[in-house]
């Protein structure tokens, strides 16, 4: 499981001239499954994304986190992340989860983050073309990929 976390003055999400998904501070996180994902690393990204210290505090330092500034989030599925670049210039997406295996991921994804961060997530639609929109704070972005906790 990979995600791209980025820190938001605000974000949004629009499908077909709607928009589905609304936020002010907080952060917009792009998540990116794979077969070999399991819900390990969906309780260890959740927590690990939950309690980030990437926001400022009184002193202007990133030693905050989202539950500490009760923040919003928006999870986007994005199966790109996946991308495989070596050979040739047309990307092979081989990595990525089929739809039967991703949705159920991002789904328990985005449940357990509600939990662990007590709030309300918004999200896209898996699999629409989404307009995301994003006034990046900092600019602050950070990835993580399950695969290298260890």
């Amino acid at each position: 499981m990979k995600a791209v976390i980025q820190r938001v003055s605000k974000a949004s999400v629009t499908i077909n001239h709607k928009k589905v998904a609304n936020i002010q501070q907080g952060l917009l996180i792009l998540l990116g499954i794979e077969d070999a994902d399991t819900k390990e690393d969906i309780d260890w990204l959740s927590k690990k994304i939950a309690n980030l210290r990437i926001f400022n505090d009184e002193n202007g330092v990133m030693n905050t986190s989202l539950l500490d500034v009760n923040g919003e989030a928006i999870v986007v599925s994005q199966f790109t992340l996946h991308a495989s670049t070596k050979k040739g210039n047309r990307p092979s997406y081989i990595k990525a989860a089929k739809p039967n295996v991703a949705i159920p991921l991002y789904e328990k994804f985005v449940s357990q983050f509600q939990i662990d961060i007590q709030r309300e997530v918004q999200t896209g639609e898996f699999g629409a073309d989404m307009k995301v929109e994003l006034l990046n704070d900092g600019p602050v972005t950070i990835v993580i990929d399950t695969k290298d906790k260890k």
